[in-house]
């Protein structure tokens, strides 16, 4: 596990980065339609002859909180000459990495959704995650232009919001709401997208296990186990945003990228499908930015030559620089701790994937609107109190309000530990808003992130839940390792 916090991430900036990112909260918050919503604090903005100063980043105008709303919102991306002078000396046009079509995704959100809806999209992507470490995501994708990071994040929240539907649908039904589906149960999902849903998870097409060298969380993706026109292309698409919001679920600080670990053994030509690859390759390059830190292809035979050289085309330099091919058990060594490599890929690890069908009742939580409306009141005034102090420090680090050092580092402090206290409200809220998965079952988030554990929870406590919890100690005594310490 690295120790060092990584460069372009909360509490590694430099002071241009540090500045980009303060410039990029400014143009969110105003495009939700809140920024004119929190001035700042008197305290602030006296000068030293006790005159107040002139606001440099909002107005009190007197104007209504609906009108600002309406008249900042837009505001945020009118042309800017030195800005574009900037961007040119930079190298960084938007529109010359728009190959997914953000552009467009982009137009459409600002048309379509509210900024309420897209502030809510972003908090409900941010889950555990440092605020901050969001958007860096998309600054560093972006190569620190604002205002195409923004364009990015905001296409981004559009897509979970309107087109994927990860936080309304995929986690909140999750793998008990597939199964209900392929039963014909009322579902967003159809059910032949149901059924296909657990074929894939119950055969282990992919699945979480273990960390890398750098501590970094793998998800195996066994290619063979794939056939194309066996899965609906729309249960591919659930099952492969499922497995990454999963995955996301396991990353924390130093740790905020995952590796993939594409096993071709017995790899045929009936084993390749360019669609979901497409779907994958979009899905990381543009709504989850720098979250692969490396992906492995192991044991691909001598026809993968001629696949390779069309999908290395599709890849953006940066994904494809992170890819790499193995051969053996030493070549994956090289990546991964020999501790962690299983017998199926060459290792010495005897563990061998089962999955643990849903418990009855373990979503119990989600029916309790009383306790989830709670949590997320708490949550939405923790958003707001990080949301004001951001726009404090954004007006602190303006060179032109002369603020003490002192204000500016107490500032930042401050926000941070806001911060923490949102990582802490999602936990508890998790279990009211995802719905439990196998990493939950059996243990293996719980170890590997500290969150709650299904035993800890009321559910299985109380004596109506006592048959639910004897049903989830028998299957945890099943073989599924947990992710700790060797594996």
């Amino acid at each position: 596990m690295p120790s060092q916090i990584q460069p372009g991430r909360p509490g590694n900036l430099t002071p241009e980065q540090e500045a980009r990112l303060r410039e990029m909260w400014s143009m969110t918050l105003k495009l939700f339609g809140v920024a004119a919503l929190y001035p700042p604090k008197d305290s602030l903005t006296s000068s030293p002859n006790g005159m107040m100063k002139p606001l440099s980043r909002t107005s009190t105008t007197g104007e209504s909180a609906d009108t600002i709303k309406k008249k900042k919102r837009f505001s945020v991306f009118k042309k800017d000459k030195d800005k574009d002078k900037d961007k040119k000396r930079r190298g960084s046009d938007a529109s010359s990495n728009d190959k997914h079509g953000q552009t467009k995704a982009f137009k459409v959100a600002m048309a379509s959704l509210s900024g309420e809806d897209i502030r809510k999209a972003m908090w409900d992507m941010t889950k555990h995650d440092h605020p901050d470490g969001l958007l860096l995501r998309f600054l560093r994708a972006r190569k620190w232009d604002v205002q195409a990071a923004l364009v990015m994040m905001i296409s981004t929240m559009h897509w979970r919001l309107s087109e994927a539907k990860v936080d309304s649908d995929i986690m909140l039904e999750g793998e008990e709401g597939m199964i209900k589906a392929a039963k014909g149960e009322e579902s967003a999902a159809s059910p032949k997208d149901g059924e296909d849903f657990m074929t894939q998870i119950r055969m282990g097409k992919s699945f979480l296990r273990g960390v890398d060298k750098e501590g970094r969380p793998m998800c195996f993706v066994r290619v063979r186990l794939h056939r194309q026109g066996e899965q609906s292309e729309a249960s591919l698409e659930r099952f492969t945003v499922y497995t990454i919001e999963t995955a996301r679920m396991f990353l924390k600080p130093p740790v905020d990228t995952a590796t993939i670990i594409f096993d071709m053994t017995d790899f045929s030509l009936s084993n390749m499908d360019y669609t979901p690859v497409k779907f994958m390759i979009k899905c990381f390059e543009a709504n989850y930015p720098e979250s692969l830190g490396a992906v492995l292809v192991h044991r691909a035979p001598w026809l993968f030559s001629s696949i390779w050289s069309i999908i290395r085309g599709w890849l953006d330099p940066v994904v494809a620089s992170k890819i790499h091919f193995t051969k053996s058990q030493s070549d994956l060594e090289q990546f991964i701790p020999k501790s962690n490599i299983i017998k199926e890929l060459g290792g010495e690890v005897d563990w061998t994937y089962k999955y643990v069908e849903p418990v009855p009742g373990e979503n119990n939580a989600m029916k309790d609107s009383a306790r989830r409306e709670k949590l997320q009141d708490e949550r939405m005034e923790m958003v707001k109190q990080y949301e004001e102090k951001t726009m404090e420090w954004v007006y602190a680090y303006d060179k032109s309000q002369n603020v003490a050092k002192e204000d500016q580092l107490r500032i930042a402090n401050e926000r941070n530990e806001i911060a923490a206290d949102l990582r802490d409200n999602y936990w508890q809220l998790d279990p009211y808003v995802r719905a439990r998965s196998l990493y939950d079952r059996t243990g293996m988030l719980k170890d590997f992130t500290g969150a709650p554990d299904m035993d800890e929870d009321e559910r299985f406590t109380t004596a109506p839940a006592t048959p639910m919890k004897q049903s989830l100690d028998a299957k945890r005594s099943m073989d599924v390792t947990r992710v700790n310490g060797a594996a």
